[in-house]
């Protein structure tokens, strides 16, 4: 469950903590539990993991952190972008704190790599920035599980390892966009994924570095308008925000094209709206974050 991957903003995935819970809208059709499931038999990575129910595959709510895994990017002599947890969140609340630190050890000492930390619990992402405690030069003490302690010379946050939060619609944005910008760190991004509505990003268009848009794709997709990324599109013009737009959906929709009167189905061909051919023009935008001074 690590390593390569077809996802359009990264370059591998890394997957130290396993399992996971629904916690708002944007997990009900979540590709992990699904994915999990597959190998969630006696004996596998995720076994105990998810359950089967009539909705379909479902995280049980148990996480499970894999020791043998963190190690992996130490390993990767290539530089490349690491989306951390694509199959859990680190931030869950039943990850122990020590467990973190253990990861963050191991994004400090492969500093070649950019590490993408992606979570829909920033209040308890903030609070775990807030309790690391500081040398007298001002590095971060990172404890391993064993309590020794390793000084990296680093600023803090690391320079090489991104954080940004999930949202779906504009409820969970208010909610936590707040989160994140409390949090101390090189680049602060969004996954709007899977836009289950409409969010105004304005206010925050010069306090984010990059925000990634997705409609809904899989068999149970919801459905979402592409124009919401081309309103997300024109709020990052001259801002400090870049957009990304990664998907329009397997339910995609334009309200921006019109016949009769009504907003036209989108009808691609890739089965998760995925290939900017099939786009219009306006929305084939994929920019990434420009490196800046920590805050």
């Amino acid at each position: 469950m690590s390593a390569e991957t077809t996802i359009e903003w990264t370059e591998k995935t890394w997957n130290p903590v396993r399992g996971c819970s629904i916690v708002s809208p944007g997990c009900v059709n979540c590709y992990a539990m699904k994915q999990a499931h597959r190998f969630s038999g006696e004996g596998r990575a995720y076994h105990g993991l998810t359950k089967l129910t009539k909705a379909g595959p479902q995280w049980t709510g148990q996480v499970r952190c894999v020791d043998e895994a963190l190690t992996e990017p130490l390993r990767w002599r290539k530089p490349v972008r690491v989306f951390v947890n694509s199959m859990s969140d680190l931030f869950h609340e039943d990850v122990p704190d020590v467990f973190i630190e253990r990861v963050f050890s191991v994004m400090a000492l492969a500093e070649r790599h950019t590490f993408q930390v992606l979570t829909k619990r920033p209040q308890r992402m903030r609070e775990w920035f807030r309790a690391r405690r500081f040398d007298v030069k001002g590095y971060a003490i990172l404890q391993t599980e064993n309590a020794d302690e390793c000084r990296y010379a680093h600023p803090w946050p690391l320079p090489n390892v991104w954080l940004g939060v999930s949202v779906e619609n504009q409820p969970c944005a208010d909610e936590r966009i707040p989160w994140l910008l409390e949090t101390p760190a090189m680049i602060r991004f969004v996954s709007y994924e899977p836009a289950l509505d409409y969010v105004n990003f304005r206010r925050w268009r010069n306090a984010l570095d990059w925000i990634i848009f997705g409609l809904e794709s899989g068999a149970h997709a919801r459905s979402g308008d592409a124009d919401w990324g081309r309103d997300l599109i024109a709020a990052c013009v001259g801002a400090r925000a870049k957009p990304f737009i990664k998907q329009l959906g397997a339910q995609g929709f334009d309200s921006a094209r019109t016949a009769s009167g009504r907003s036209e189905s989108l009808n691609l061909r890739d089965k998760k709206g995925g290939d900017p051919a099939e786009w219009s023009a306006d929305l084939r935008v994929r920019e990434f974050p420009t490196q800046r001074c920590i805050t």
